[in-house]
């Protein structure tokens, strides 16, 4: 499906739309509906209960999204937190220096400076991709940043923050108060983060306003120690810098613990891609022949990096491998430049004596990516009938409630929908149009499971208080005794969550 006909459909189901759709939108900025901000809180859920859930020194915060100027200028952001433009001095249109050079570099421009950048536009001879003028300038760099002016004199700066990752950083010296005086510790932070997007594109991929989950785990660096063993012998699809260098655009398949002992990775760092992986498995149901593990080089990293593999999965909707997220070794850079711009020293004294200032390694995800991806990968047709095939923890709409006569079946049905619902599922209630048009609309909302109340539910006799239970991928109908439902549909809704180190 192409990506304007995926957001129509996204947009017709009340997924998501431009926000002020009726001003003409906002460029980069969406609004979720009913369906997808239900779908996002699952996915946020979903991602809360694996990652956090590897340890019980692992915690989610919730901090504040305006960061004070000195927090930026310390993190290295008002320096480095920049895309190469490009302008056209035709139509004066400003574009990222990637979406022009998109065709004839399509790895990117990570790595190049803006002399390189301006002579592959040149030798090329590339164009406007508005007006078609090859009148374009030398890019310059652009810093992303939403600044603010902050308090009642507006000559005190703040910046909003590009990223939620800061905010552990910021938190950390907290945490160690107030935890248990240990490591590794877990700081995740689910939230709002901004970048004025020169040009903001592919819907839900290039946006100025958009929700991270990332984990900060903080670590002694002498002294990680994982459960290795669980995971050596668990293959991953990668693709490393040699094999990218020699042309290779598909990954191959390693074990974990080859790239260990071969590789030159870390074994903690090996450990949580593992971990990711299997939840981009096993949680969100991406295929594996769609997914790679792509290494960035030393010239393509973010300058914070020392290892560096963003998880992409290919997407039929916007051409190609697309990142989802990412796990980043970022040493001990951020407390460092932390430590200096505050003044404090933001290293912690261990059990043994030993004074060490934390490494982190951080695991990223994007929210709303991940949400566009879970409909190119899982919604399709079949025939006449479409159908997202979600898996049954991330619906938005678990279960759907249908009185099959809604004169003689309603009062059963909400009755039921009620207490289905004082359970804690997610139901809905419909009783429009034929039992065949419902099925339907639940089955394009990714709805796993459908319930109908008919005449047998009300007989006297064996039947009663049974109804006909609907499974939206294989279509199968079963009678379930009502006692039974709760049961029956918590255990196949039921987040899978990791085993812990």
């Amino acid at each position: 499906m192409k990506s304007d006909e995926l957001f129509a459909l996204l947009r017709r189901r009340g997924v998501l739309w431009p926000t002020a759709e009726i001003y003409g939108g906002a460029q980069g900025l969406y609004d979720y509906g009913p369906l997808g901000a239900a779908l996002k809180r699952q996915i946020e859920e979903a991602w809360t209960a694996w990652f956090v859930g590897l340890s019980h020194d692992y915690y989610r915060l919730d901090p504040a999204e305006i960061l004070p100027e000195a927090v930026v200028r310390a993190s290295g952001h008002l320096e480095n937190f920049t895309d190469p433009e490009v302008s056209c001095e035709n139509c004066h249109t400003a574009f990222r220096a990637e979406t022009v050079l998109e065709k004839v570099r399509p790895e990117g421009v990570d790595g190049l400076s803006p002399a390189q950048i301006a002579e592959v536009v040149h030798a090329n001879h590339l164009r406007c991709p508005s007006c078609g003028s090859t009148a374009l300038s030398v890019p310059r760099p652009f810093n992303l940043m939403f600044g603010l002016d902050f308090g009642v004199t507006g000559k005190e700066r703040a910046y909003l923050r590009p990223e939620t990752a800061q905010s552990s950083y910021l938190a950390f010296p907290r945490m160690w108060d107030v935890g248990r005086h240990a490591l590794p510790l877990g700081i995740a932070v689910i939230g709002k983060a901004y970048r004025n997007e020169i040009a903001p594109r592919q819907v839900l991929f290039r946006m100025r306003s958009f929700t991270q989950a990332e984990l900060q785990i903080f670590f002694d660096p002498d002294h990680f120690v994982v459960p290795f063993d669980r995971v050596a012998a668990e293959a991953l699809p990668v693709l490393r810098v040699p094999r990218r260098e020699k042309g290779e655009e598909t990954p191959e398949w390693v074990r974990a613990g080859d790239l260990v002992a071969t590789g030159n990775l870390p074994e903690f760092y090996v450990y949580h891609l593992v971990h990711t992986y299997r939840f981009y498995r096993e949680v969100l149901g991406y295929p594996a022949d769609r997914i790679r593990l792509f290494e960035k080089s030393d010239q393509e990293r973010a300058f914070y990096n020392r290892i560096q593999f963003d998880f992409e999965v290919r997407l039929d909707s916007l051409g190609g491998y697309k990142e989802l997220g990412a796990v980043h070794y970022r040493g001990d850079y951020d407390l460092s430049r932390h430590g200096e711009g505050s003044g404090k020293d933001l290293s912690v004294t261990l059990t043994d004596g030993r004074s060490v200032r934390p490494h982190v390694l951080e695991l990223t995800f994007g929210i709303d990516r991940n949400l566009w991806a879970l409909a190119d990968t899982h919604l399709g047709t079949e025939g006449e009938r479409t159908v997202w095939r979600l898996p049954a923890c991330l619906a938005p709409v678990p279960v759907g409630i249908f009185p099959l006569i809604p004169k003689a079946h309603s009062a059963y049905a909400l009755r039921l929908a009620d207490e289905l619902a004082a359970t804690g599922l997610a139901v809905r209630y419909d009783d429009a149009g034929t039992i065949g048009k419902r099925y339907a609309r639940m089955d394009e909302a990714g709805t796993p499971f459908c319930v109908t109340v008919d005449a047998e539910t009300l007989a006297d006799g064996p039947s009663r208080d049974t109804v006909t239970l609907r499974e939206r991928d294989t279509k199968a109908q079963t009678r379930v005794a009502v006692r039974d439902l709760p049961a029956r549909l918590a255990d196949a809704l039921r987040l899978p969550r990791p085993p812990r180190a």
